[in-house]
Order: C-alpha cells, then structure tokens, then sequence
C-alpha cells in the first residue's frame, strides 16, 4: 500500500512539474520598436498573463516599474500542430542611455532577471553593431564569442540578416524553439533586429513572422528605423522568389521602400541622418563557387522580376544608399562601390572615401550545418576582399561622416581579418 501511495505522489508531482515548465518564460529577446520603447518578447506553452516588471539601475533591489502587454497563440504547420504562445510587452518612456533590469512573466512563473540599455535615439552618438547571416543551432561557430562580447557590453544593437536555426519549422518547430534558446544569451540584453530568409520560407514565414517583433505593421517583412546617425532599412529579398504566397507583395515592398527613401533623402532628414543603410539575405552580387542568384550576371534583386520590374539597384542607387548588408553565402565578401556591375570609386587612393556607389558588404558566415562556401576562383573587378573563415561583423556608425567596418575571424582566434572607414566628408 505505502509503495502504491508512493507511486501516485509521485506521478502527482510529475504532472504538477509539467503544468509548472508550461507556464514558464522562454526564448526571451528584445528589440527596438521606437524612440524611448523597448519590446520584450517571450515564449511559454500554456496561456499566462504578459506582464514585465523592471526598474533602472542603480537602484532599488525591487521591481518598481510593471508593463503589460499580449500574447498571440501560434500553431506551427508541421504535422503534429505544436502550439505555443507568443508574449510581447512594449516598454515605454524609456530612458536612452539609462540602463534597467527586468524580468518578464507572471505570477504563474517569472524568467530570470537580464538587462538592457535604453538606446538613445537622437544622431549625436555612434552605435556599435554586430551584424551576421546564416547562423543555426548545429556549428554556430560565432555564437560564443557574440555571447562574451555581449557580456562586455561591446554592442547597442544586433543585426541577423536572415537563416535562422535551419530550420525553425523542422521538427513541429522544436528547432526553432531551441534556437531561441540559444540566441537569448545575446538577445535578451540588445536588441536583435531581423530580416527574412530563404530558411524561414516554410509555411508562409510563419516562424518568422511570430517568433519576432519588428517595428511597423508588416511583421518584421520589411521595415525601417533610425539609430544614431543612420537610417537602416531591413526588408525581404524572400519576395522576390517565393511567389506562390502572392507576387503583390514585390510591388508592395517596392512601393514601400520608394516612400522611405524619398521621405529619408529630403534636405531636413538627410542633415540629421546622412547615412543610408540596407539590409536584406540575397546579395545582388557575389563570386562564391555555386549557382545562387548572386553569380548571375542580371541577378533578381538587382534587376526585378522578368521584365525589369522592382529592381533594387537603380533603386538604392537613385536614392544614395551608403551600404547594403547581405548575407546568404557562408563566407564574407566586400565588394568596391559598385553600380551596375561597374566600380565607382570615390578616388583611386581612397575609395571608400565619397564613394559614388554603395558599397556591398555579404556577411553569411557565422555558423550552420550547411558549412562555408567557397569562392570561384576568377577574379571579378568589383570584388576586392573575400574571406573564407568563419565569423562575423562589427559595425561602428562613429558619427555623420564615419563607419567603421570590421570582420572578425572566429577560425582565427578572433583576429579582425578585414578593416575599412567608409567615409564621406562633403555632402
């Protein structure tokens, strides 16, 4: 009888942990939906409350600030219809520049407690990014070291330029759920900026478009914001070659990105904010040894669609793009300012001085079961850097007139392989 007792208790108990580890906060991670806000988003797999308590350090060791927000249910496609439920928590009035401590849940469970800076929003300042492609749960080789750099409080904010996880759908989404996990290590201290790749295309992005809170109403597709003295404008190439979910949305990413650039190019914006900065997956332009998109030589996200339609060069180039951020092949290349196929260089001694193009930049190195890509061996006389390592980039918008353009080498004990300035000192 004792031993039957035992038996129910402690199946009672087992039942109990589970209801517990449904109601607990997970994959937590941040991001900057606007001037003085801060998101929080989370994940648990049972309904509970949204709620994030916080307070400004230094400070009072309690919680004096609550926010409240919502949680969206998500039913993965797979085969067994995983449900979870997506928390978001805006935090406003902000302070930039001010540093608090949070935790987000409920009474029914809290997360442990992370901490974030708020961003300042104003152009006087020079944010610091890491910026990266292609980084999945197997072999994310960058991962550790974004991780310390984190922890040495290195970065305002995070770039992922698309592959996440390969794949978040795969296994009911289990992939995906892991690899929020592992990302929350960076993620719920500086903000993690998104854009879409050819790996979130399952089941209309749907992993994508839940699991990340971007600012704007297009779920996280494409969007804009500002962050110091630059303008960065995130949006999907993915439109262009998965038409089956509607070809309207190229129009309607072409039409969108023409009204960012004409309202960020007049007179007043541009004084405060000179420079332009894009970031999609697809690169227009690449030399790596394989058939993708980028080895052609009228490339889709260059040209558009067949007929010429939506094309993005002439585009950014019309508008006065300063630097377009790829990613998509698994290594690094930096190209000359490019237009057409054909280097404009701002002069023969300092291109990347008032250069008279944008300057390409493809940064898809930082770790997935997929492996490095290797690079054709001809030389193309707009391609001046590649690097077959893996890693990542770091970014400095040092003020009006400066960027500073690192890539470091994971392969190389972290030694910074590549270094530029990207300077214009006239307008």
């Amino acid at each position: 009888m004792l031993k039957a007792v035992i038996v129910l208790c402690g199946t009672v108990l087992c039942a109990l942990g589970a209801s517990i580890d449904q109601y607990q906060p997970e994959q937590i991670h941040l991001s900057y939906t606007g001037p003085t806000s801060m998101t929080v988003t989370w994940t648990t797999f049972s309904w509970t409350p949204s709620v994030v308590e916080f307070s400004r350090l230094p400070g009072p060791p309690s919680f004096n600030l609550t926010a409240y927000g919502e949680s969206s249910l998500f039913i993965d496609g797979g085969p067994m219809r995983r449900k979870m439920f997506i928390h978001r928590v805006t935090l406003k009035d902000v302070i930039p520049g001010q540093r608090y401590v949070y935790h987000c849940g409920s009474s029914l469970g809290w997360s442990p407690e992370f901490y974030f800076r708020g961003l300042r929003y104003d152009s006087l300042w020079g944010p610091r990014l890491a910026v990266f492609g292609d980084m999945g749960n197997e072999n994310a080789q960058s991962l550790s070291r974004l991780q310390k750099d984190t922890q040495m409080d290195m970065y305002d904010a995070i770039l992922h330029v698309g592959d996440f996880a390969y794949d978040m759908d795969k296994d009911d989404a289990r992939v995906g759920d892991e690899f929020m996990r592992q990302i929350e290590s960076v993620a719920a201290y500086v903000p993690y900026m998104t854009c879409p790749g050819n790996h979130e295309e399952a089941y209309n992005f749907s992993n994508y478009r839940m699991r990340f809170t971007m600012p704007g109403n297009t779920e996280g597709l494409w969007y804009s914001w500002d962050l110091g003295p630059a303008h960065i404008i995130s949006f999907s190439t993915e439109v262009y070659f998965y038409l089956k979910y509607g070809q309207e949305l190229v129009g309607e990413q072409f039409k969108w990105l023409q009204r960012d650039l004409q309202e960020v190019t007049s007179q007043a914006r541009c004084s405060e904010r000179p420079w332009i900065i894009t970031m999609a997956h697809r690169p227009m332009y690449c030399t790596n040894m394989n058939s993708d998109d980028c080895t052609q030589l009228n490339s889709t996200t260059r040209t558009g669609l067949p007929g010429g339609q939506y094309g993005l060069e002439e585009l950014f180039y019309k508008y006065g793009v300063d630097l377009e951020i790829w990613a998509h092949e698994h290594s690094y290349e930096r190209l000359w300012p490019v237009y057409n196929s054909t280097v404009y260089n701002g002069s023969t001694e300092a291109p990347y001085t008032n250069p008279r193009a944008p300057v390409h930049i493809t940064t898809g190195s930082a770790g997935c079961s997929e492996r490095l890509d290797p690079f054709f061996p001809l030389h193309r006389e707009w391609s001046t850097v590649r690097i077959e390592d893996y890693g990542y980039t770091r970014i400095h918008i040092a003020n009006k007139t400066h960027i500073h353009i690192q890539q470091v080498s994971d392969d190389q004990g972290g030694e910074i392989v590549d270094d530029i300035w990207l300077i214009k000192d006239k307008r």
